[in-house]
Order: structure tokens, then C-alpha cells, then sequence
């Protein structure tokens, strides 16, 4: 069943904010065997969005739009689609209620503007936003739906998960069954596990396609199968995933779409270990990749960001003579930064960074994008020197992914 996405805003196209709506809906949609053939983003011009609504009309069975149904003068969807649909708005008692509501739970007085998103459009049917005041409306015409969602984020995901996916499942049959299985790989480059998996591609039945979709450090590798009998898929996907097994081995980090922070969490949460991080050149990120998984409050104790030598010797007991024989980037003192980190912070294990993330601060001998990365657990205390790029960002992306895989293989040990 396809399905086109239409975003909407200025600040989409200037890149004021980031679309993560079409990301979220994509994934969502594609779980449910809805197939995302397009996704659209314009402005706030009625001549854009007219254009955009047409032609997704045209292609499409199912329309999804996000954003523009706010209370200010700038948010035009809704009267852009009376226009599309040849109708007006209406004052809906029931959409009023809604949102007074909202503003009783929250003990926040509605202006009106606000009391003026209880106009929608008189050919639709209106679905009650429960977590927000700009009410979800579902059109039909010619036997396909277009439907205006909130473009706030945590609005569209409430509406999409409660109300809109279980519609569009009962509204359309589903004649492809469509499953999907993940595999995160590391110590490969992109190119150089392609070349690996030349002849598995080759192969592929053609009904399932191959992904790479690689971030700094790793390779997220997803099998995808579209086809009507479900018997036949599940079988060509189990015979698929085990040819990958075999070619890549212990390469396989997980075989389910967790990202390394979630997969490190699980494990400390089994063994029953805390973690510390001692970070220079990461500057925090390895902290903010485990605190932005739910729970890790049962493992994470804490973190220490000894940007300074100062820091690194006083907080982190690192040693004057390590710093100044062998320098703030050097495997002495990130294995010094690691074990200062499990005893200031009291904790079973602990990972440490101390690099060159650039642009600028290279030297001949340690040209930007060295790092210096050590893990310690117990009486273990391991450390390896990676060669990054020239990239800031992502040699901090990478010296943090790179920090959790060595955690990991420790762990695993």
C-alpha cells in the first residue's frame, strides 16, 4: 500500500529545524507493511502546497501531511485544503471542548487564537488530538485518503500510534506482506563490506533488497522482503539472515535495530555492573548516548569531562609525569583517565577518550583525528589508538561509537 509524506514549514526548508516527522512516520508505516514511496517537504505557500497535494493525490492512495495547523497567522494547511477539497470551515463545538479542555489539565488560559483551531474544514472527518490543541482531519475522495496531522512532534507520533495506522489498516487491505530484519555490523568500512557481500546481493531473491545504512564506526545492514505470501517470505528472510551469519560472523554486533548504547545498557543492566565515562576530546557525547536510553539510571553513576590537563590530573589522578612525558593524548594517560574515572566515581567499569578532534590543534606526530580510547573493568584496563578524519563532528561521533564497541567486547570477555 503506498504511501506519500508531505511536510510543511519555512523553517523545514531553511533548515531551522529538522524534519524528524517523515523519519519517524517512515519506520512506523513500513512496520505495519505500508510502503513510503515519497516524502515532500514545502513551504508556507498555498500555490506549493496545492501543487504538493495534487500530485500525491494523483500517484497515491494514502497522503500523510504534517505541520501548519497551528494557532498563527503563518499556519495556512487547513485553509489550503478547504481549497483543495472545495469546502469551508466550520466551528466545531466538539473540537472547542477538546481543547478547553487541555488547558484545564494544564491551568493555562486559551487566548483566541487558540479558540480559533476549533474551525476545520465541513468536508472531513475530525479526529480529537488528545495530546495537543490542533485537531487531526481525514479526508477521502476517489477512494483515497489525505490526512492533516500536527507537525509537533510528540502530537503526530500520539496521533499516528492511536488513531491513524489502526484506520488505515482496517480502511485498506493488505495484499504484500512486508518484514524487515537488522543486523549491526562493525569493523568494516561501507565500500569494504559491500565488496564482502557482492555475491550475497547477487544472489538475493527478487523480492528482498539489501540496505547500508552506516553511521561514524558502524554499518546498520537491513534485509527487506515485499511479497504476498507470507510462508514464502519468512522462510527466503530466515535462509537470507543465516547466509549473512555465516559470511560475517563474530562482525555481527546485534541482530535486532538497537543502537550500540541501548545493546551496552542491556548488558551492564545483566551483569549487574555500573559505568563512569572520563571524556576529553568526546566532550560528554559518550554520557549523552547512554543517558538518552530510558533506564540507565540503573548503570550510568555518572560522568566526568576533563577537557584540562588540570582536570584530568585533580579529578581524574592522572599523573604530572604522564602528561607532560607522553602528552594529554597517549595511551598512558587515557588508561590513567579510565581507572581514575572507576575510583572517583566509584563504579565497576569505565570508558575514557582523549583525542585530536580538530579542525585545528594536529601536530606531525598527532594529526587531527587521533584518538586515544580505554576501557577498564576490574583489574582490566585495555586502550587502542584509532586514526579518525578531518571532521570535528564526526570524529567525536566516532570516538564515542568506538568506545562503547570496545565496552562491549570487554564486557563480552
Amino acid at each position: 500500500m503506498e504511501v506519500e509524506i508531505i511536510t510543511i514549514g519555512d523553517e523545514l526548508l531553511i533548515g531551522q529545524v529538522v524534519d524528524t516527522n517523515s523519519a519517524w512516520m517512515g519506520q512506523a508505516l513500513g512496520d505495519e507493511g505500508f510502503h513510503v514511496t515519497r516524502k515532500v517537504t514545502v513551504g508556507d505557500v498555498e500555490a506549493d502546497m496545492l501543487s504538493a497535494f495534487g500530485e500525491a493525490m494523483e500517484r497515491s492512495r494514502i497522503v500523510l501531511v504534517t505541520g501548519g495547523i497551528g494557532p498563527t497567522k503563518d499556519d495556512i494547511t487547513k485553509k489550503t485544503l478547504c481549497r483543495f477539497f472545495d469546502t469551508e470551515l466550520r466551528f466545531s463545538e466538539e473540537v472547542l471542548a477538546n481543547i478547553e479542555e487541555m488547558f484545564r489539565t494544564t491551568g493555562k488560559e486559551m487566548n483566541l487564537l487558540t479558540r480559533n483551531q476549533a474551525y476545520v474544514p465541513a468536508k472531513c472527518t475530525v479526529i480529537q488530538n488528545r495530546a495537543g490543541t490542533a485537531p487531526v482531519t481525514w479526508f477521502e475522495k476517489d477512494g483515497k485518503v489525505l490526512v492533516s496531522l500536527p507537525g509537533v512532534p510528540y502530537e503526530m507520533k500520539w496521533a499516528m500510534e492511536t488513531e491513524i495506522i489502526p484506520r488505515l489498516k482496517q480502511k485498506f487491505r493488505q495484499d504484500m506482506y512486508i518484514s524487515h530484519q537488522t543486523f549491526w555490523v562493525s569493523g568494516y568500512t561501507e565500500s569494504g563490506l559491500a565488496m564482502r557481500l557482492e555475491k550475497f546481493e547477487e544472489e538475493l531473491p527478487p523480492f528482498i533488497t539489501l540496505a547500508y545504512l552506516p553511521t561514524p564506526g558502524l554499518i546498520r545492514l537491513r534485509l527487506s522482503a515485499y511479497y504476498p505470501d507470507k510462508e514464502t517470505e519468512d522462510a527466503a528472510m530466515a535462509e537470507q539472515s543465516e547466509k549473512l551469519r555465516t559470511l560475517l560472523g563474530g562482525n555481527i554486533l546485534a541482530e535486532e535495530d538497537k543502537p550500540v548504547e541501548i545493546l551496552i545498557g542491556e548488558m551492564l543492566r545483566k551483569k549487574k555492573l555500573t559505568l563512569g565515562t572520563a571524556e576529553s576530546c568526546t566532550g560528554g557525547k559518550i554520557a549523552a548516548l547512554i543517558t538518552s536510553v530510558a533506564g540507565s539510571s540503573g548503570y550510568f553513576v555518572g560522568g566526568i569531562v576533563s577537557y584540562s590537563n588540570n582536570v584530568k590530573h585533580q579529578v581524574l589522578d592522572v599523573s604530572n609525569l604522564s602528561l607532560d612525558t607522553y602528552g594529554a593524548v597517549s595511551r598512558q594517560v587515557v588508561e590513567e583517565m579510565a581507572a581514575g574515572a572507576m575510583k572517583t566515581l566509584n563504579c565497576d567499569c569505565a570508558v575514557a577518550t582523549s583525542g585530536v578532534a580538530g579542525p585545528g590543534g594536529g601536530t606531525p606526530d598527532k594529526p587531527v583525528g587521533t584518538v586515544w580510547i580505554a576501557v577498564a573493568w576490574k583489574d582490566t584496563v585495555k586502550s587502542q589508538l584509532f586514526r579518525f578524519g578531518k571532521n570535528r563532528e564526526q570524529n567525536i561521533t566516532r570516538a564515542a561509537n568506538m568506545a562503547l564497541l570496545m565496552l562491549n567486547d570487554l564486557l563480552k570477555e
